[in-house]
């Protein structure tokens, strides 16, 4: 798995412009592509594009997270516990419980972290 990570600040063509979040993120062949929209003290709003296939393997964060699907199906396991999200969808992740996220097909999703 290859992960890519843009540089390019994607707040400052967000401000003030209404967006189509699918339209902000691009998937690439056999990898993880994820943008950051916004990253303050509080919390960070990150834009993933999962080709399929492709997972982030199990690991804890300090903080809850919101995982909202914006196209595709993927699988998120959470404490063990699988289930499957699809376009519309949210799932909440809570902190210091083990998850992972598994592409089932292309897959792109609008990750909140909350600090506080």
């Amino acid at each position: 798995m290859t992960e890519k990570r843009s540089k390019a600040n994607v707040l400052e063509i967000c401000v003030a412009q209404p967006q189509k979040l699918d339209g902000l993120i691009e998937y690439a062949q056999d990898s993880i592509v994820s943008k950051t929209i916004l990253d303050k003290p509080i919390g960070t709003i990150t834009l993933f594009a999962f080709d399929e296939g492709q997972k982030l393997s199990e690991h804890t964060a300090p903080y809850d997270a919101v995982v909202q699907v914006i196209d595709g199906r993927g699988q998120v396991t959470i404490g063990g516990r699988q289930v499957t999200v699809t376009a519309g969808e949210l799932v909440i992740m809570p902190g210091n419980v083990p998850h992972s996220v598994t592409a089932e097909e292309r897959f792109k999703m609008l990750l909140t972290m909350i600090r506080a």
